[in-house]
């Protein structure tokens, strides 16, 4: 039996890329999946899907800008199920457009989406977990556009260097509630046709391929597992070793 066997996992943005293979990952491992996303025909087509491979899991429709959103999702949770087990802040967007020309309403929306969305979240689910025996995870995924960077990028990296600060900030607030909150910044990790790749795409990795959800999703099992509890407050880089390359000109 897997120790994810009956645990409730709530995934925002799980409707699409890779949002969708960590629900899948979680839903092979026997947990309840619970699929939270705007996009309202994906998130029925993934809990549809869920359905048919003979696992456990549903679509609940959430804006992640929207507190009250966060709030019913979360109590909806805990009523159906009686617990909230494991979260994993995966929701987000890019904003790639210069900073002469990014509105301040576009600089909200995509704080609002991509960082202030996993406090709210955490908040709210860390709310029920201190109530569990065992506590829960909390896992954020951040980016390696943290640490690096290329023209125009401005929000979203604002918004992924915020998340692994806010990572450790929150490993510490709820440790006493035995909820360890990690986070996971994933490099190139491809969601469309993998054979449309060139071996150029590939190569240029240490690890010789570019990454796929799945990479993602089983980091997310390391993470989460109860065994695992003496791991909290780190970034995981999972990236086929692109942030450790000289990228220097010969």
């Amino acid at each position: 039996m897997s120790s994810f066997t009956n645990k409730v996992v709530i995934v925002t943005g799980a409707a699409n890329g890779i949002g969708k293979g960590i629900a899948y990952e979680y839903v092979k491992n026997g947990a309840y999946v619970v699929a939270a996303d705007l996009d309202e025909e994906a998130g029925a087509r993934l809990e549809a899907a869920i359905k048919q491979m003979g696992g456990k899991g549903e679509f609940v429709k959430t804006d992640v800008r929207s507190e009250a959103d966060i709030i019913s999702l979360m109590q909806k949770v805990q009523q159906n199920f009686g617990r909230v087990d494991i979260l994993i802040n995966n929701a987000g967007k890019g904003l790639f457009k210069s900073l002469y020309e990014v509105t301040v309403e576009e600089w909200e929306d995509i704080i609002h989406t991509n960082l202030r969305s996993v406090f709210l979240c955490s908040r709210e689910a860390a709310k029920f977990m201190r109530e569990n025996s065992e506590g829960g995870s909390i896992i954020n995924i951040a980016s390696t556009r943290a640490v690096m960077s290329e023209p125009n990028s401005e929000g979203y990296a604002a918004t992924k260097g915020g998340i692994t600060a806010l990572t450790h900030a929150l490993a510490a607030s709820l440790s006493e509630d035995k909820i360890t909150v990690n986070c996971i910044s994933p490099g190139w990790i491809h969601t469309g046709d993998y054979s449309q790749l060139t071996p150029l795409d590939h190569e240029q990795h240490f690890s010789r391929r570019v990454g796929k959800p799945s990479d993602i999703a089983r980091a997310c099992l390391y993470l989460s597992a109860k065994e695992n509890n003496f791991v909290t407050g780190i970034n995981l880089v999972v990236d086929g070793g692109m942030t450790r390359k000289m990228m220097y000109e010969e």
